[in-house]
């Protein structure tokens, strides 16, 4: 995976490496099950602390706003569940010794490292929100994050809404004010031009994938996905690993998940 330079040059190049298969078919089977427990209300966790946000093409106008703490009711059509390394099982997943590894090469020998964002998405079936052109970045850190790992639990498809990358994007901030990373509407429309003429530069890559395999992205690569046509839900797990010296104006804390030799953090208390 990264344990060749020529991988991290490809990362480094590229903005986005293919990690391949990285769950069995057992731990792909928990993860999924767990995720159900935690939309269904049936999992051990602590929901007032986990930011949770319904899709909004499958839900009454009530709950068309964005994520907040609390469950918000027994169904599998929530569009986004953040938190998530409050969950034992997503975070063992997340403290594997490759991830260990992929941040030791990215952020350096010694650095301790911190989950910035650990979040469940979902396309149900038939609908999905249609995500447009971003980079992963926030106006409210001292610094940025540098990368992702994406891991399907589902497919990933063109017809279900996988995720779209534009290769080579990463080397510089599209929209630097923007408080998410989103470009503006001349900016978007301007790059849809470039896709459209066929522009070297700008030639989006599907990112299809089959369920257990995972991408490391850089977080300033340009991407999107669409929404989903089929009659299955396209779910993933998302989990954006900063230096743990990174801090937010808002004073929000990050939790630890490797220390300086990479060994995985225990949950706090």
């Amino acid at each position: 995976m990264l344990s060749t330079d020529a991988c991290v040059q490809e990362f480094r190049r590229r903005g986005y490496l293919r990690l391949g298969r990285v769950l069995s078919d057992e731990d792909l089977h928990a993860l999924r099950a767990r995720i159900d427990e935690i939309m269904l209300g049936t999992a051990p966790v602590p929901y007032d602390r986990m930011l949770m946000q319904l899709d909004p093409a499958t839900n009454p106008p009530q709950h068309k706003r964005g994520a907040s703490a609390g469950h918000k009711g027994a169904t599998l059509a929530y569009r986004k569940i953040q938190d998530l390394e409050l969950d034992p099982l997503f975070r063992a997943y997340m403290q594997r010794p490759l991830f260990a590894e992929l941040c030791r090469r990215v952020y350096g020998v010694g650095r301790t490292v911190s989950c910035f964002r650990a979040m469940f998405m979902n396309k149900p079936a038939g609908a999905g929100t249609d995500l447009r052109w971003h980079q992963d970045r926030w106006v409210d850190l001292d610094r940025d994050p540098q990368i992702t790992v994406w891991t399907a639990l589902d497919p990933a498809s063109i017809a279900n809404g996988c995720m779209q990358v534009i290769p080579g994007s990463h080397r510089r901030l599209r929209n630097p004010s923007n408080g998410s990373g989103f470009l503006s509407d001349g900016q978007r429309a301007d790059l849809e031009r470039l896709i459209e003429a066929g522009d070297p530069q700008h030639c989006p890559l599907y990112l299809q994938m089959d369920a257990g395999e995972a991408v490391l992205l850089h977080n300033w690569t340009l991407h999107r996905s669409g929404t989903n046509a089929t009659a299955i839900p396209r779910r993933a797990f998302s989990v954006c690993y900063t230096d743990a010296a990174t801090r937010s104006f808002r004073r929000q804390p990050f939790p630890l998940i490797f220390d300086h030799d990479g060994r995985a953090v225990p949950a706090a208390a």
